[in-house]
């Protein structure tokens, strides 16, 4: 960091090349920043990817990771253990209802899911095969979400959960009305059995009161030609404050 930039930062400012202004990042902490977002809910942590890629772009707010996977689960302990400010809860997967559910473990693990995998999806990335099953406790986060969020917070909830997205929505009712904004991976191609496509999960958080601020590029498929996924982030239609 240079003096300019330190020095800006000190006054409540961030200096950075207009090139690195407009990649997807840092239009990504940018917005948190703008709404002031102090604590992020990262569902679907993996081994601690998307929380690295918020602190390497300069958000510097509380992260409180969430990853089923045993493996990726002790890889993500140990990416965020220097860091005070990223909480990583017990292993679980988070869904629509409380108790035990199996999840398939691909042979890259960010592409396991509960969902079965697509014909499309075995077709076009035979290194995504799944190889075993793990077993894991499952909880709404309507039943944990008081551990981790304040309720004066400023919250945002992430969801990049291969299909599943939804039956989390569902388990969230209650938090959803508190949360300022969300993040979910969508799909423009089914990868996953009875996954929802992207127009519907922007309907169904258009009638929960968010709007669609950002789009970020997913997956991009050569044998296709084709994006088959991406991020979309969504921000109450009026913050918090505003809310009667």
């Amino acid at each position: 960091m240079t003096l300019l930039q330190r020095l800006a930062r000190r006054l409540g400012y961030d200096l950075v090349p207009r090139k690195k202004a407009k990649a997807p990042n840092a239009q990504l902490v940018a917005l948190l920043k703008h709404h002031r977002i102090d604590t992020v809910l990262d569902v679907g942590a993996n081994v601690g990817q998307y929380g690295q890629r918020l602190r390497d772009w300069g958000y510097d707010g509380r992260i409180v990771s969430f990853e089923p996977l045993s493996s990726a689960h002790q890889q993500l302990l140990t990416r965020s253990a220097s860091d005070p400010g990223w909480v990583v809860a017990p292993r679980m997967a988070l869904g629509a209802e409380d108790g035990e559910i199996d999840i398939q473990v691909s042979a890259e693990t960010d592409m396991s899911s509960i969902l079965p995998q697509s014909d499309l999806l075995k077709k076009i990335s035979p290194s995504s095969a799944i190889q075993t099953s793990e077993c894991v406790p499952i909880h709404r986060l309507d039943s944990i979400a008081s551990d981790y969020v304040d309720g004066e917070g400023r919250a945002f909830l992430k969801i990049d959960t291969q299909g599943f997205e939804p039956a989390i929505l569902d388990g969230a009712t209650a938090l959803l009305p508190r949360l300022l904004g969300l993040q979910l991976e969508m799909s423009l191609l089914p990868l996953y059995q009875g996954e929802r496509d992207y127009l519907t999960m922007v309907q169904r958080l258009a009638a929960s009161g968010y709007t669609l601020h950002l789009v970020l590029p997913g997956y991009f498929e050569r044998k296709l030609a084709r994006m088959v996924e991406i991020d979309g982030v969504f921000m109450r239609e009026r913050p918090l404050e505003e809310t009667p």
